[in-house]
């Protein structure tokens, strides 16, 4: 397929993925009652309309902003660390929110702030990362080992949380959190999430046609008369925003960020201002598509987190063998 083709496809996968998931679930739909309810049309049974407009529809499309998310940060940082191995975990954000959902289900907290203090949390980790950065001269590698430092202390603190928990209450809700889930998700988080996507994913879509200078050395991206410093801390800004949202509302859901890049990379090449509009859209798809499977695939629910980590190993290990056959390099 030619890659002005390809556009096309990139937008419909997401849609059709959303759509399809409105017919298939524990209670299958017909395409009349699904077309009907979509249009608000009469002759819809109350429960069926109420199944589709509010369960299906809205968790559909969260899974569809949390997979654009995580992938879009993903591609973006893959960018600015010039390291292909790296996704949207790679500053601490998701350990930073992982460790506030589980302070706040230890406290007691209701469960409608508990996205609060994780999504609170998850910009605490990266604001250490960066002050740590700027602190010790702000470069690429100072910033991953800080991320790596901040994460595995958010880590140590949330195993901390975790055996001081109830072990026949909180530990379990803790866990199953850990896991990842879409299945509260309804239309006032997909309203929250929606802010985010003008914020978070607004702000990378701009700034994508500069990542591209990000990848050369830092003295060849001042010459071209870009701050490199001052970008890069922007672009972490606004991935960190959407990984925080995504794991806020879905819980610690890996390899989205991650492989969703490199897949967008084979079918639009290497310039960041069409991988990062191909990243969001392939993930935004994938995760519809993975959140419909954890739904259906059992009596009770398989966790997110859990599928995806099924998925994403055995694809990573393919695009890596593929890699090796080539004999190239990661572009």
């Amino acid at each position: 397929m030619k890659r002005r083709g390809i556009w096309p496809a990139l937008v419909l996968f997401p849609v059709a993925a959303v759509f399809v998931s409105l017919f298939i679930g524990r209670y299958p739909m017909g395409l009349g009652e699904v077309v009907r309810s979509l249009l608000f049309l009469g002759g819809v049974p109350p429960t069926s309309r109420a199944l589709i407009l509010g369960v299906r529809l809205p968790r559909a499309l969260g899974a569809a902003l949390v997979g654009g998310y995580l992938a879009g940060a993903g591609a973006a940082f893959q960018g600015i660390f010039r390291n292909p191995l790296v996704d949207s975990r790679i500053l601490g954000v998701s350990a930073g929110a992982a460790f506030g959902a589980a302070l706040a289900l230890l406290l007691g907290i209701p469960w409608y702030l508990v996205e609060g203090f994780a999504f609170a949390f998850g910009l605490l980790a990266v604001f250490l990362v960066v002050l740590v950065a700027r602190r010790f001269g702000g470069s690429v590698l100072v910033l991953i080992i800080s991320g790596i430092l901040v994460g595995s202390l958010f880590s140590a603190f949330l195993g901390l949380i975790k055996y001081l928990a109830d072990p026949l209450d909180v530990l379990p809700a803790i866990t199953y959190w850990l896991l990842g889930s879409l299945s509260g998700t309804r239309w006032d988080a997909v309203g929250k999430l929606f802010v985010v996507c003008v914020m978070g994913a607004g702000a990378l879509l701009l700034l994508r046609w500069r990542l591209n200078v990000l990848s050369l050395d830092e003295r060849e991206a001042v010459a071209l008369g870009v701050n490199a410093t001052r970008l890069r801390t922007w672009v972490i800004l606004a991935g960190t925003l959407l990984v925080a949202a995504a794991v806020s509302q879905a819980g610690m859901i890996g390899w989205i960020g991650l492989i969703t890049p490199h897949a967008a990379r084979a079918l639009v090449g290497p310039d960041h201002s069409r991988v990062i509009p191909a990243s969001m859209l392939m993930g935004a798809g994938f995760l519809t598509v993975l959140d419909l499977l954890s739904r259906s695939l059992m009596a009770s629910e398989v966790p997110l987190g859990v599928l995806t980590g099924i998925v994403g190993v055995p694809a990573f290990l393919f695009l890596f063998m593929r890699h090796l056959a080539r004999g190239g390099g990661w572009r």
